[in-house]
């Protein structure tokens, strides 16, 4: 089974930037979508960012032109570049995969995807 360990969360201030990664195993690169998700205390997991397999992206309304999805396949490394940050960017974030083909841009929507790593936490303070 496909396994995803994330890293790169921390503690920074308002308007700084942090990378996240999210490396892989277990899976041998097919079709696929990979995305990000995070969940602020006391709400509900949310999509951020999703990658397709061909290279297709969607980003969540509130995150675009500051956040940046990615992978390297070589290293099979999923990333996400985020800057400017706002502390209504605090939470934990997850990546996760959905296997298999699926036409159109990647969703954001939880319920597609499989696989989940363990979260790595991101606060953003004022």
């Amino acid at each position: 089974q496909v396994q995803l360990v994330e890293s790169g969360g921390g503690s920074v201030q308002a308007g700084g930037s942090l990378r996240l990664s999210c490396t892989t195993s277990g899976y041998t690169y097919g079709r696929y979508w990979l995305g990000w998700f995070r969940q602020p205390p006391g709400k509900e997991r949310e999509g951020v960012a999703a990658i397709g397999s061909d290279g297709s992206t969607s980003y969540v309304a509130v995150v675009k032109g500051r956040f940046t999805i990615s992978e390297d396949n070589a290293k099979n490394t999923l990333y996400l570049q985020m800057s400017s940050l706002q502390p209504e960017d605090t939470g934990m974030y997850y990546c996760a995969i959905r296997p298999g083909y699926a036409p159109g841009a990647p969703s954001l929507s939880r319920t597609y995807y499989t696989r989940w790593g363990q979260g790595t936490q991101v606060t953003v303070s004022s």
